[in-house]
């Protein structure tokens, strides 16, 4: 059974690591960061909750399997590739929203994201006994 001290934290650390990943997968277009390393930071508050709170918990928190994760993810990536396809730029900034900085590069880096939260989650859950 955890510590009080870690039930307790396990929540307020998930929602702190949360926005932060999100940070980093958006900055991750001119500084170090993006998809991978947001995906990580996430990633690393699933696990902290399941430690805290259970495996259970953190399979409620999540809402969807981590397996379905990855193939979004998967599936985002990939999708990214199609307006290249197309003509448009690939993983640039050109052909969707330039204005706002929407563009292959970031659904790019959301399906990494995806990818790699449902992967290092599912990878844990099934280490951690309830």
């Amino acid at each position: 059974m955890p510590s009080l001290i870690l039930r307790t934290m396990a929540p307020l650390v998930f929602a702190l690591s949360l926005p932060v990943s999100f940070f980093i997968l958006i900055q991750g277009h001119n500084n170090p960061g993006g998809g991978f390393v947001g995906g990580l930071v996430a990633a690393a508050g699933v696990i902290f909750y399941a430690l805290g709170r259970g495996r259970d918990a953190a399979t409620d928190l999540l809402r969807v399997p981590p397996a379905t994760l990855c193939g979004v993810g998967i599936l985002l990536a990939v999708a990214s590739g199609v307006p290249g396809l197309l003509g448009a730029g690939f993983l640039t900034h050109d052909w969707w929203a330039p204005a706002y900085g929407l563009g292959t590069a970031l659904i790019f880096d959301t399906g990494v994201y995806l990818t790699v939260v449902g992967t290092a989650s599912a990878i844990f859950l099934a280490l951690i006994r309830s």
